[in-house]
């Protein structure tokens, strides 16, 4: 008899799981099939869990493919119910193409065919909230993004669209996923859509997007004009659909800590915000090469404008740039200056200068300093006038976050989460601002140089 072993949340049962277990039962005689717990999932770090742990193992049984079902309650279960059972084959499905090799010295790991084009005919037929997830643009930060939904339940990634046929068929094959380079297909295969193609793109996909009935989810900035951002939230709220801008810190629980704590009165009024976030990019990349678009305040200035706007709000009496440029003007490290009623901030940003990337919150009776990748909020100390008394705070950030608003889209979506205040469509429209103000300034600073930098594109 040939055992064969395999593993999953089965959330929100659809034909994908169907599938697996059909092929999984097909490897052996004997098939067993762990479903995980709740608390499990949370230290794996999955998101969204829907279903109680008694419905999945119910919706596993009635496929008929299960010989046997057990429990999965912790990470080093799978190599104890290899040799317990006595397995002959362990599967799961190929987007964990990889992870599972080390457990080959005990028995055969057989990837499973990822299945593609979900149909969401069965699953709204049954009052499954999954949706299809199509992403526009499929550069680095669409890599990061395929892995960190699978562990959202609820979602699936369905496609890709890219108007260059190639790249788009790599990206497509890499992940199982389908690939379009005709946007009418694409948006009839999809329900919500993801945008990581470059900054200057960003409009006229969430347009289209929007037009075509889908919630969207964009990375930032999500446009480089405050009259765009207006526009473009203006017409999602008519047409009842979620617009959000994918800033992973502002979703992620670490932050939202410290901004309850910064604002608790723990450390008084706050009356200074330094953040600073700098990376050594490589050269050649989009940002080092597009004199337009390109240079770190449009790459990384919405991240340490993010805490600002948080904590001094919107309505900012000034705004001034410094920058150091590299060639043809480039803008290589920025320091946006803010001065607002009540305190002043710093937002500094770069990608060909390296600095000290730490977010510092002043207040008249102490202060809250968090280390870099501060972005990535995990832990941070608040320090007061007496140097021997410091409160600790952590939290958990899973994986590389992008989880987070993943699932905060989700919730809004599916309309289970009707709060905005984690970016609110007034912090966007804000961000936008300031970006449409830091353009305005390179275009003056190119024209006064000579130096080719942002010519007709921003005018």
């Amino acid at each position: 008899m040939i055992k064969v072993i395999t593993y999953g949340t089965f959330d929100l049962f659809h034909e994908g799981h169907y599938r697996l277990l059909e092929r999984a039962k097909a490897l052996g005689d004997y098939l067993i099939v762990g479903v995980t717990t709740e608390a499990y999932d949370l230290t794996r770090g999955k998101l969204n869990v829907v279903d109680n742990l008694m419905t999945r193992i119910e919706n596993v049984r009635k496929t008929g493919f299960a010989d046997e079902i057990i429990i999965e309650e912790s990470s080093g279960q799978k190599f104890s119910d290899i040799k317990k059972y006595g397995i002959d084959i362990f599967t799961v499905g190929s987007d964990w193409i990889g992870t599972f090799d080390y457990l080959k010295d005990y028995c055969k790991v057989v990837y499973l065919e990822r299945t593609k084009n979900i149909s969401s005919t069965m699953l709204r037929e049954k009052n499954r909230p999954i949706r299809r997830i199509g992403i526009i643009g499929n550069g680095r930060i669409a890599e990061r993004f395929v892995p960190e939904a699978k562990l959202v339940s609820g979602v699936s990634t369905q496609g890709v669209y890219n108007p260059h046929k190639e790249s788009a068929i790599r990206f497509a094959q890499k992940w199982e996923i389908e690939a379009y380079t005709d946007l009418e297909d694409f948006f009839s295969a999809i329900d919500v859509v993801y945008i990581a193609s470059p900054h200057e793109t960003h409009y006229e996909y969430i347009k289209t997007s929007l037009k075509h009935g889908k919630h969207v989810l964009c990375e930032k900035p999500m446009v480089l004009r405050k009259e765009q951002a207006e526009e473009l939230l203006g017409y999602a709220k008519e047409q009842g659909l979620v617009l959000l801008e994918g800033i992973k810190t502002a979703y992620c629980p670490g932050f939202h800590k410290l901004l309850s704590i910064a604002c608790s009165g723990t450390i008084g009024n706050i009356r200074n915000v330094e953040a600073c976030f700098t990376k050594l990019e490589k050269y050649g990349t989009r940002e080092l090469t597009n004199h337009v678009y390109g240079g770190s305040f449009t790459e990384l200035g919405s991240y340490v404008l993010l805490p600002i706007l948080k904590l001094f709000g919107t309505d900012y009496r000034e705004i001034r740039f410094d920058t150091i440029r590299g060639e043809g003007g480039l803008d290589l490290f920025t320091r946006a200056s803010l001065v607002y009623p009540v305190g002043i901030a710093t937002a500094t940003c770069g990608l060909g200068v390296k600095s000290d990337g730490r977010l510092l919150i002043a207040g008249t009776k102490g202060y809250i300093v968090v280390e870099a990748p501060w972005w990535k909020t995990a832990y941070f100390e608040v320090r007061y006038e007496d140097a021997d008394r410091i409160d600790r705070y952590s939290e958990c950030f899973l994986g590389d976050g992008l989880r987070y608003e993943i699932s905060h889209f989700l919730s809004m979506v599916n309309e289970q989460d009707k709060d905005h205040f984690k970016l609110t469509g007034r912090e966007s429209v804000a961000l936008a601002g300031a970006m449409e103000k830091f353009m305005e300034a390179e275009k003056r600073t190119h024209e006064n140089l000579g130096t080719p930098g942002m010519q007709s594109e921003i005018s």
